[in-house]
């Protein structure tokens, strides 16, 4: 035993779990554990094998020393007291609010001594107590600073522990715990339950006695403990919440923990303990059980290192479900030990001892199933597709009479229209009934939770029988000659009871039907209540708002929708539903489908009706938000229109009244002395920033002057006094940021913002930024090199052309330094002295141009804080956020004379003085990852930041290696106050906290807060990201911010002396979001649309949903309050994948669990967007993706199924349904060009019409079609579809009509539009669109990134084709190909829009592309694509069409498990294959379904006999022919080339590198020749008609394409993760290719892998000709480059960055290359041509007779 330090036998009081008083019994159930008496060996959690602990190393504690070298401690963890390291020398306390002559009720040391005894009775580290001691004393220093050190403590446990807010008591409530604690643990708490609901029918139930005794119980255990009882129960919280790592995303499970270690804290076994635990042991019994288990579902151990494991959500039991079992005392109840027992069984005090010997891995499961699907939409959604779809039908029904009229009768009898129209209501309840049997498959039926399921489905049922029982009867009866009542009353009847149902299901939350989940009474519900459904409340004026605006926005609606939709759609109906087309015929089919043509044309515009229908509703909730939000605006007092003279002149009143804690002070000095001091700060800031120059700060400072009197008297700078309005250039450069900035602030003066408090009153607050591997500082290099041939520009040179005076400031200020610095040495400045005006000139140039004359690093240091502080860098953020000490000292400072007076002259102790109440006030903590993984430059950078801000804290994880393998983590802060270590070289840490692992198990950034979480301090936080800035004059306002809390006026009274006290009954505010300012807005026009987005949902839509309470998101320079979300789950979720947008969710938790979100608009920050083409569509495709993950998460479905009607609409609209509606409007442009297919053959093959003006057609047309109400309907479709896209540009154009003016707003609206700015629209809809329909379908946020780089670089084409191709290129050309057809047969000016925007789709990319109308790049590209085209064949290459073609395979097959032979490149991350089901659908039944209507549409038109009157031959037989055919000629010459190669390939390897090469290009020319000759024939067989040409090919398209993705789909096993098998094939080689015993199998896998790739080859390879044919006229423009350059980036053409500079041997080559590949182009463009172009010419001569082509 001696060699067992730690653990002795189990009465050894050193060990915590052993229990001094057992009786023998419990000491057999430890030896029949293990032979020596050991509790943890079951676990493996101590792996205690003896081996083990012969090593002195191992995790044992040498006897009687606390810190052995486990946990080496840090800085002052050795020391006595540590009063020393918090505040400099000077300073008397470093807690001053809480201090001996305030009445505490108990001394700093007695709190220390209480968080030391806690640390020793349960193990928690050293390093972590000192941190959350000091973390709970700023805590109270913080309240205690505005209210009495009494209340402080009270308030802090009511918010913690016992209050009506707290979440510790709600989750006691809901799990039950009281019944458990009242009754014992002999009655399972579940049954317990049960009883109590069985008593409830009489009078109040029992529940709800109960629960009221025990809530007064609750409140008078509270009111009458005692403080140090509160403040130890509130450092046991806050200890095992601080040691928690990933388990603080589980708050309830938490809550159980600290409820277990309460009650064994006052247990007399734990009283009784002398013994100090060993330290660390509450991390390895609690924690790392929780950790394991939550990292084994997401990751396995492989080969020494984890990999994630291939799941999708559906089967991983997440931080979520981990949560949800601690809901309900169901689950609790599960929980086992290893004996088998549950946990429930054992007392509570002694609960705490077993956790060690849980089996966790038995006790979890799934408590939502997060499956891919769009069954989410119609779940979470389902009273819009209600709301929708049922109005549509009751719309469109009654508009068409003919449809459900007796065969020969115009009109249907009176009954049968109200019963049709009726259905409407079935309609719903259908809708119902899916969305219910949806739901069974999202949640487990084992859980309690389906009853109300299954009870909500027998009623629907039974409406959906009220609702079409009717019908069926009437359509029996129905007879026009009985004159019998009874049919129309029930028609009506029925029509009366589905209106009802229509409005019960789409006014009522599928939640709340049968078994209330928001405001039941039972207890069943409480706890989904508690944590899901408690809303917080709005007052009378907003909740009337709200449903103020959906009543406009449906009563506008519903009114357009019936008279521009539906009564113009009555034409078409009228005419079309009875038409049959005569005459036709069909070999196989006779006339059963053409004569019918007519109809399935209808029932395409049907849909094509109701999407439009669908699109209006948000046309209509987009300008009524706009209007809402600007009245709002007005009612606030924000807008330019406020007359300048108000603005500004009256600033200095206001900056007196809102900004200064004015009440207290006494009035001893003139306003306008405190304001000076104000106003000339916020200048001077801005002239160091040097935005503004020397001139123009004289006219905006306050100056002293002398009085005529003699005496100094303050002048106010003219900048006040000026009366006019127009003097914008005299104070600051027009249209500049100081500009933007002084206006912003002086306009947010005029809205009411909270009272602040005084300087040491307000609250402490810490800023949070999480940084992985943003640039911290811009090297030298960066900034004057370019990055890459194509980028044609250094960044300084960019950054000069963007903030041009900026630069000249920065240059003059550098001048005089540099003058200065040369005086101070004596030396001359030029060898000519400064007499020669042109040498100056001469001399100042390297100033101009790089910011310094002389390398010396205090100079190029200068000119990297200037580039990095315009570009997104960390720097930028920390100098920006460090303003917050600075608006702090500068605050303290005026506010209190008298501290100035104090130190008298002494500046230096003043300086101090000001720092610590800076720090005490303010906290800046960085979360650096990766800082122990920093390269040099990185180091330096930091090292630099911590020099320049000392007061900054960086957080990071320190790993340690073990003699085990597993490495062991920790939380590190250090500081820019941390000493050197002299033997490591790097600072010496603050606190350091062992975690339970790798804390980084989800997407990065929701851990990485987390992980630093525990190091920030004080009451609120603010969260920033690494791009962004912020501004002297904003930091000013933070004690305005903090009053949004409502938390600065506390009653005095305690919060436990009654329940539902009005000060403590009003929902906490949780967020409060502020506006962001995108200061990339003027870089062009890309920058400028990503600005305008954020403008227009960062502002003016948060603007009017968080008054109506719909504002969730929370972006990021928004303010938490730390305690709310820190109790709740933390700051953000993490759920790998699932929570890609973490924000978002930890904005909707808050909301779910009662935290109100607020807004304010007088605050902003500034923030860093995407500015090139591919950055701005990656971020798209996040969001989108983001946003198809949020569909499938449970905050969803909560919220969607529990909100009341007009706030779900409200948080619809606001979030997801902005995406949806991009969907339905890609798809609205896709239905409606079939549709225009369908008219177009009806519109060639028949004789339309003739009509007069009253639209009746002219007699004595035999054999005619009327049609044309049909043409009227599809300009109306246009028109609509027009608007809905137009509509998008309204919320910019008022934002900026009301924020800075007409003349603005107009020219900003040109600029757009002159852009091409439409163009974009449309392409990102797409991007949107397709990301999130293809995220629900094979799930995977994955997406190719291209960094950050400027938008001045140019793309080449084959990188863009293989970027966008997927996403919307193949897309946009399909789409062409109908509207080509179109054009052909039904042309009407309206298509003109469709062509631009259909165009847009397939030209974006490379419209937005810098300089691509540059006549060398053009061709160098088009080599550049030959080349990517062919490459990879013979050995593999980092870029080329066959990875391209792969990787868009992946998403389907998955890649191989094992990885043989080669190792292999990531090229998409692990991606999992994706689920049959979903595959099944997207991928084989829906390009089916296409494909057949076009053979429809195809037939149709060929079965009309020709002018002889012969009867065509069978399109059937043609149209497979034509598409089979390619494929089948590709089979037989890959047969022939596989063999070929298989004989001749190894022999010839050695002569004839290039065999592979050789035998794929033959391949791929004879697959193309063989695509081309197979349509060429094809059009001989149409007799050259280019129109039933167009109209074919667009049917083989379509039967191709489900033919390649069926092949891929069903007959292709999973990807190797390297190309070998390719190789292989060509080169006929497959030995030695690390196939292993796949090499027999594979090649007829690679068969089928390469019939599809040689079909896809070949249209790729037309497809990028044709995109470079579109592109080829512009290229012809003289000065086009010039024009497209201007309208990229809003340069005038002097300004524009030059073109690059090539050596001559460069120049040779490029003309070379030109010239040779410029023949090329133009050869194989006059081939194409020719081959369109002859036919047409030639068609009268070139004929063949051949029999077999008259019988296909």
């Amino acid at each position: 035993m001696s060699a067992r330090h730690g653990y002795g036998n189990p009465q050894d009081p050193r060990n915590p779990f052993a229990n001094p008083h057992t009786a023998s019994h419990l000491r057999r159930e430890y030896d029949s554990e293990s032979e020596s008496g050991d509790p943890y060996d079951r676990h493996g959690t101590f792996q205690s094998s003896a081996s083990n602990l012969t090593d002195h190393h191992y995790d044992g504690y040498p006897r009687g020393d606390n810190e052995s070298e486990r946990y080496a401690g840090s800085v002052d963890s050795h020391g006595g007291h540590h009063g020393s390291t918090f505040g400099p020398p000077g300073s008397q306390e470093p807690y001053p609010a809480w201090t001996a002559d305030r009445q505490i009720p108990m001394s700093t040391e007695e709190i220390e001594d209480i968080f030391l005894d806690l640390t020793q009775k349960f193990g928690f580290q050293r390093d972590s107590m000192r941190n959350m001691f000091d973390f709970t004393m700023q805590l109270l220093d913080s309240r205690a600073s505005r209210m009495t050190p009494n209340q402080a403590l009270l308030t802090l446990h009511a918010d913690y522990i016992g209050g009506q807010h707290a979440n510790y008591r709600k989750w006691y409530f809901a799990a039950q715990l009281n019944l458990d604690d009242a009754v014992g643990q002999s009655l399972n708490p579940g049954l317990q339950r049960l009883k109590t609901v069985k008593g409830a029918r009489g009078g109040k139930s029992a529940g709800e006695k109960s629960l009221d005794s025990a809530l007064n119980r609750w409140r008078h255990a509270m009111n009458n403990m005692s403080q140090y009882d509160r403040l130890r129960q509130i450092a046991l919280y806050l200890l095992c919440w601080g040691e928690a790592g990933n388990i603080r995303f589980m708050p309830e499970c938490l809550c159980f923990i600290f409820k277990c270690a309460d009650d064994y804290y006052r247990s007399p076994e734990c009283q009784s303990r002398v013994e100090p635990v060993p330290e660390g042991v509450y991390l390895r019994a609690v924690i790392k059980p929780l950790y394991r288990f939550v990292r084994d579902q997401g990751y396995e151990y492989l080969e020494g290192k984890y990999v994630r494991r291939e799941r999708d959500h559906e089967e991983i039991i997440g931080y979520d479900d981990v949560n949800q079992l601690f809901w309900y005392p169901e689950g609790l109840s599960r929980i086992i030990l290893n004996d088998k027992t549950r946990l429930v069984d054992i007392p509570p005090p002694q609960r705490f001892m077993k956790f060690d010997r849980i089996d966790w891995s038995k006790v979890f499961f799934k408590t939502y199933y997060e499956k891919r699907s769009t069954a989410h939409l119609l779940v979470n959604f389902n009273r819009i597709w209600i709301i929708h779809i049922a109005m549509f039908w009751f719309y469109t029904a009654y508009n068409s009479p003919k449809v459900y009229a007796p065969r020969l009768a115009q009109r249907p009898s009176a009954a049968m229209t109200w019963s049709a129209t009726a259905l409407g209501g079935a309609v719903a309840t259908g809708i119902m009934i899916f969305a219910t049997i949806a739901e069974f498959a999202y949640i487990p039926t084992t859980w309690h939770n389906a009853s109300h399921l299954t009870r909500r489905l027998i009623f629907l049922l039974i409406v959906l029988a009220l609702t079409t029982g009717p019908t069926f009867y009437i359509a029996l009866v129905d007879d026009p000659k009985k004159k019998s009542q009874i049919p129309l009353i029930l028609g009506i009847v029925q029509f009366f009871i589905s209106v009802v149902a229509t409005l019960l299901f789409s006014i009522m939350p599928s939640g709340r039907m049968f078994g209330d989940r928001v405001a039941g009474k039972a207890r069943k519900y409480m706890a989904s209540q508690t944590f899901t459904a408690s809303y917080p409340t709005l007052d009378r004026g907003p909740r009337l708002g709200s449903m103020f605006l959906w009543i406009l926005i449906f009563g506008c609606k519903f009114a357009e929708s019936y008279f521009f939709l539906t009564t113009s759609f009555s034409g078409p109906i009228a005419v079309m539903v009875r038409t049959k087309v005569q005459g036709c015929n069909d070999k196989f089919f006779g006339s059963a489908l053409c004569s019918n043509h007519v109809p399935f044309t209808l029932a395409i515009m049907y849909v094509m009706d109701l999407i439009l229908f669908f699109l209006d509703t948000y046309l209509w909730y987009v300008i009524w938000i706009v209007v809402f939000s600007i009245a709002r605006a007005f009612a606030l007092g924000l807008s330019i229109w406020t007359p300048w003279k108000d603005v500004f002149t009256r600033m200095p009143k206001r900056i007196y009244a809102k900004l200064l804690a004015t009440a207290e002070m006494e009035v001893k000095y003139k306003p306008k002395v405190l304001v000076s001091q104000i106003w000339n700060a916020i200048i001077i800031s801005m002239y160091r920033e040097h935005l503004l120059s020397i001139e123009h700060v004289q006219r905006l400072l306050y100056h002293q002057v002398d009085s005529p009197d003699g005496k100094r008297t303050l002048r106010a700078p003219p900048f006040f006094t000026a009366q006019t309005g127009n003097i914008k250039g005299n104070f600051f450069p027009p249209d500049g940021e100081a500009e933007r900035r002084i206006s912003f602030f002086a306009s947010s003066l005029t809205t009411a913002l909270p009272e602040p408090l005084p300087v040491d009153a307000m609250p402490t607050f810490t800023v949070l930024v999480p940084h992985y591997s943003e640039k911290i500082l811009l090297s030298l290099r960066e900034i004057i090199r370019e990055e890459d041939q194509n980028t044609r520009v250094t960044l300084l040179e960019y950054l000069k052309q963007l903030h041009p005076v900026e630069w000249d400031n920065f240059v003059k200020d550098t001048k005089i330094l540099a003058e200065e610095s040369d005086a101070f040495n004596g030396t001359n400045t030029s060898p000519f002295g400064s007499s020669d005006e042109k040498g100056k000139k001469t001399d100042d140039l390297p100033f101009y141009c790089i910011g310094f004359k002389t390398s010396a690093p205090e100079y190029t240091l200068r000119t990297r804080i200037w580039a990095s502080l315009r570009a997104q860098t960390l720097y930028r953020t920390v100098s920006g956020m460090m303003n917050y000490s600075k608006a702090i000292k500068l605050l303290y400072r005026v506010e209190n004379p008298e501290v100035v007076q104090m130190f008298g002259g002494n500046t230096d102790r003043l300086e101090r003085e000001l720092e610590r109440m800076a720090r005490r006030k303010f906290k800046f903590t960085i979360s650096m990852q990766r800082y122990s993984k920093f390269n040099t430059e990185e180091k330096e950078n930091a090292e630099f930041l911590l020099r320049a801000y000392p007061d900054l804290q960086i957080a990071f994880l320190d790993e340690e290696q073990t003699s085990k393998g597993e490495p062991r983590l920790f939380s590190v802060l250090i500081d820019g106050h941390s000493e050197f270590d002299a033997e490591t070289g790097k600072r010496k840490p603050k606190f350091r906290v062992e975690l339970p692992g790798n804390p980084i198990l989800g997407d990065g950034k929701s851990d990485n807060q987390n992980h630093a979480i525990i190091f920030y301090r004080g009451e609120y936080l603010q969260l920033i990201d690494a791009n962004q800035d912020n501004y002297l004059e904003e930091c000013l306002k933070i004690r305005n911010i903090l009053g949004e809390f409502e938390e600065y006026s506390i009653s005095s009274q305690s919060p436990y002396a009654q329940w539902g006290h009005k000060e403590f009954k009003k929902a906490p505010v949780a967020i409060v979001g502020t506006r962001e300012y995108i200061f990339s807005e003027n870089i062009g026009i890309l920058g400028d649309i990503a600005a305008g987005k954020e403008q227009t949902f960062g502002t003016m839509t948060a603007r009017a949903l968080a008054w109506i309470g719909g504002k969730l998101h929370y972006g990021h320079p928004d303010f938490l309050n730390a305690l709310f979300m820190n109790t709740r789950g933390g700051v953000s979720k993490a759920q790998k994948g699932l929570h890609l947008n973490e924000d978002i969710f930890a904005g909707m938790n808050a909301f779910g669990r009662g935290g109100r979100i607020k807004h304010s608009e007088y605050y902003q920050c500034g923030k860093g967007r995407d500015l090139g083409f591919g950055t701005i569509l990656n971020f798209q495709t996040k969001i989108g993706t983001g946003m198809g993950e949020q569909m499938l998460s449970r905050e969803y479905y909560y919220l969607g199924t529990q909100l009341p009607v007009d706030r779900f609409l409200t948080f619809y609209y606001g979030h997801p349904g902005f995406h949806i509606n991009n969907i339905l409007v890609i798809y609205s442009v896709q239905v409606f060009m079939i549709t225009l297919v369908f008219l177009g053959t009806l519109n060639k093959q028949l004789a339309i019409c003739k009509v007069n003006s009253a639209g009746d057609p002219i007699g004595g047309q035999g054999g005619c079609y009327n049609l044309v109400p049909v043409f009227d309907w599809i300009k109306r479709c246009i028109v609509s579809i027009f608007l809905v896209f137009f509509i998008s540009f309204l919320p910019l154009f008022l934002q900026e009509l009301v924020e800075r003016g007409t003349g603005k707003a107009l020219l900003r609206l040109a600029k757009h539009f002159l852009s091409l700015s439409p163009i974009f629209e449309v392409f990102s809809t797409q991007i949107y669109s397709q990301s999130i329909l293809s995220n629900l379908t094979f799930g995977g946020a994955r997406y190719i990134a291209t960094g950050r780089g400027f938008a001045t670089t140019r793309i080449s084409f084959s990188i863009l084709y293989s970027r966008f191709a997927g996403p919307s290129i193949y897309l946009g050309m399909r789409t062409l190909l109908m509207l080509l057809y179109a054009t052909m047969t039904v042309w009407i000016p309206h298509l003109i829009y469709f062509w631009i925007s259909v165009l847009s789709l397939c030209v974006a990319p490379f419209i937005f592309n810098p300089h691509q109308f540059s006549f060398a790049d053009f061709i160098i590209d088009y080599r550049e694509f030959l080349r990517w085209m062919s490459r990879g064949n013979s050995r593999s290459k980092a870029s080329s069409w066959y990875g391209y073609c792969r990787l868009s395979r992946t998403m389907i097959t998955g890649y191989k498990k094992k990885k043989l032979g080669h190792p292999s490149e990531k090229l998409s991350g692990d991606v999992p294959r994706a689920s049959w089901k979903a595959v099944l659908f997207s991928e084989i039944f829906w390009p089916f379904f296409m494909a057949g209507l076009f053979i429809i549409a195809y037939m149709f038109v060929k079965s009309f006999p020709d002018s002889k009157g012969n009867q065509p031959p069978s399109p059937l037989i043609r149209i497979a022919i034509i598409a089979v055919g390619p494929m089948v000629w590709n089979a037989a010459v890959l047969l022939t080339l596989f063999f070929t190669s298989l004989f001749l390939g190894p022999m010839l390897e050695s002569c004839c590198v290039k065999f592979a090469s050789v035998m794929a290009s033959i391949a791929h020319i004879l697959a193309l020749v063989g695509i081309i000759a197979f349509f060429e024939f094809f059009w001989f067989l149409e007799l050259w008609d280019a129109s039933h040409a167009v109209l074919g090919l667009i049917t083989i398209i379509a039967i191709q394409r489900a033919v390649q993705k069926f092949l891929i789909a069903v007959f292709l096993s999973r990807e190797f993760k390297h190309d070998e098998t390719n190789i292989a094939w060509w080169s006929g080689k497959w030995y030695g290719r690390g196939l292993g015993n796949h090499a027999m199998s594979q090649p007829a896998r690679e068969f089928i892998v390469k019939i599809v790739e040689m079909s896809l080859w070949s249209s790729d390879f037309i497809l990028g000709h044709l995109l470079l044919f579109i592109m080829t006229p512009p290229i012809l423009i003289p000065f086009i480059d010039r024009l497209h350059a201007t309208i990229l980036f809003w340069l005038r053409p002097s300004k524009q960055i030059r073109a690059p500079l090539f050596s001559t041997k460069q120049k040779r080559q490029r003309r070379w290359t030109v010239l040779k590949y410029g023949l090329t182009y133009v050869l194989v463009f006059s081939m194409f041509a020719a081959l369109i172009a002859l036919p047409v010419l030639f068609r009268d001569h070139i004929t063949f007779n051949c029999t077999l082509c008259t019988n296909i």
